[in-house]
């Protein structure tokens, strides 16, 4: 049964696969070079030391991904965070993007997150109408922020609230402390639930 799990390094692979394309011939990142399966195992490694990274996984091969990051390093910022999914071209128009973002917004509020940002690279209608649908709105645009493919490019910000904010926030906890837990396994069940209406 395709379901959703909590990424591990030997994902490097699959993600490196599902990533390509945005990468290559397109704008919809900034990065210029795929990142390898190495590189993107050592990527989920050091976000885990704090954040989700999440897996679609069907038959044992991870096929979608969604993961959160730190929005900027100052410590104000913390209780934010910038999110990103991307799924493989064989397994899109399933609700996998907005399954895996459901489940990833559950763990984010229950590790006590406030805030999550999303950038998308304009235009890009699929994007903004996914992000919107769960509940972000538009917060401004960076204009020819990036050059790529011999053009520039604007980025678009979204917000999402996460929760209720309290006038007393205590600092963010790591992905680590809440794996395992009730709350963590209703947080992916959220996204399952997703996967199955």
């Amino acid at each position: 049964m395709p379901h959703i799990r909590l990424a591990t390094p030997d994902d490097g692979a699959a993600f490196a696969e599902i990533y390509r394309p945005a990468v290559v011939g397109s704008p919809i990142s900034f990065e210029i070079e795929p990142p390898d399966a190495a590189e993107m195992s050592r990527r989920v490694t050091a976000a885990l030391a704090r954040f989700p990274w999440l897996a679609f996984d069907d038959g044992g091969v991870a096929r979608g991904y969604a993961y959160a990051g730190t929005h900027r390093a100052r410590p104000a910022y913390q209780w934010s965070a910038e999110v990103s999914a991307y799924v493989h071209e064989d397994a899109r128009r399933r609700g996998v993007a907005r399954a895996l973002y459901t489940s990833l917004f559950a763990l984010l509020g229950a590790l006590g997150y406030a805030n999550a940002y999303a950038g998308i690279t304009l235009p890009n209608p699929a994007s903004v109408g996914l992000h919107e649908a769960l509940g972000f709105r538009p917060v401004g645009v960076f204009h020819r922020v990036g050059y790529k493919l011999g053009r520039w490019h604007d980025v678009g910000w979204w917000e999402r609230p996460l929760g209720d904010l309290s006038a007393r926030m205590d600092p963010p906890l790591p992905i680590g402390a809440l794996a395992g837990t009730a709350m963590y396994d209703a947080a992916l069940d959220a996204g399952e639930r997703v996967l199955r209406s």
